[in-house]
């Protein structure tokens, strides 16, 4: 298994998104101007939404799974519809290849190679597979020998299948989603400390280098002492958010620390601790609602 090394979002400020999830299902896109006053849930809509929420347990649970999917993609997308991200491709010139699909999988730190395998494997003869012997290659580099001229357009071929959507989907939950999960229930915190792991995760990865979200994880540990050791949440939520601000300052891609300062920083002094909507962030300067 790798340990990938995760880069930072690619960045978009031209517009404001405004999202509202009704009930924690279908997403709607709506100019701000439209959303003005319309700030409450219907009668039946709230009522729909409380069983679920006396039932959840955690980011895992499915609807706060989805808005955690939504409050990455705002990171690393600049878009609430994480789904449209699957045929992404790109070289954002950090050094990691091409990062590309739903979490930013890279070419340089073999995410992207365990994914292609995994895909491989369920699906063989698939149109990625060709470029199995260059991925291999290329890990660990920036360099796109074998995989020009045809990886990006077959990439985005690749991204119709719903196989490879769902390679996609279980490379990100093995890989990211659920090690944050199982992390921050063991650390006795709720859903945002949940969140907050795996978006650490999503940008540093875990391997052994001091920003990774284990080393982050640790030098929190000095600061404060998590529920499961008797410690306040909040207390050391911040100590966390902390240390992977610290984390992304060593690194010039991921100097911009809006992503914990003008989001999970506001949840967290909010005391949302579950992180329930209305949610109400900025990223890069962009205006994010999930209602």
């Amino acid at each position: 298994m790798h340990t990938p090394h995760k880069r930072t979002a690619r960045r978009n400020t031209s517009s404001i998104r405004i999202a509202v999830i009704a009930a924690g299902l279908a997403l709607t896109v709506i100019p701000v101007a439209a959303y003005a006053g319309s700030t409450h849930l219907a009668t039946d809509q709230r009522a729909a939404v409380a069983p679920r929420a006396a039932a959840a347990t955690g980011l895992d649970d499915p609807a706060k799974k989805e808005i955690a999917m939504q409050l990455v993609s705002s990171a690393e997308n600049s878009s609430l519809n994480w789904k449209a991200q699957y045929k992404y491709i790109e070289d954002i010139d950090d050094g990691r290849g091409y990062t590309a699909g739903i979490i930013g999988f890279c070419s340089g730190t073999g995410d992207m190679l365990d994914l292609v395998e995994l895909y491989t494997q369920r699906k063989p003869g698939n149109v990625l597979a060709k470029y199995l012997p260059a991925l291999r290659k290329v890990n660990g580099t920036d360099s796109h020998s074998g995989l020009d001229p045809n990886f990006k357009k077959d990439w985005a071929t690749a991204a119709s299948d719903s196989a490879f959507k769902q390679a996609q989907n279980d490379e990100r939950d093995r890989v990211y989603f659920n090690p944050a999960v199982r992390q921050g229930k063991a650390d006795g915190i709720g859903t945002l400390g949940q969140f907050a792991y795996y978006d650490a995760t999503v940008m540093h990865g875990d391997g052994g280098e001091s920003t990774s979200f284990s080393s982050i994880r640790k030098r929190a540990l000095t600061k404060a002492k998590p529920p499961a050791q008797g410690g306040s949440e909040v207390t050391y939520l911040n100590a966390f958010l902390d240390a992977r601000v610290w984390a992304m300052q060593q690194e010039e891609a991921h100097s911009d620390t809006s992503r914990v300062d003008t989001a999970q920083r506001v949840f967290l002094k909010k005391g949302n601790l579950n992180l329930n909507p209305p949610l109400d962030w900025k990223v890069y300067g962009d205006s994010y609602h999930i209602g």
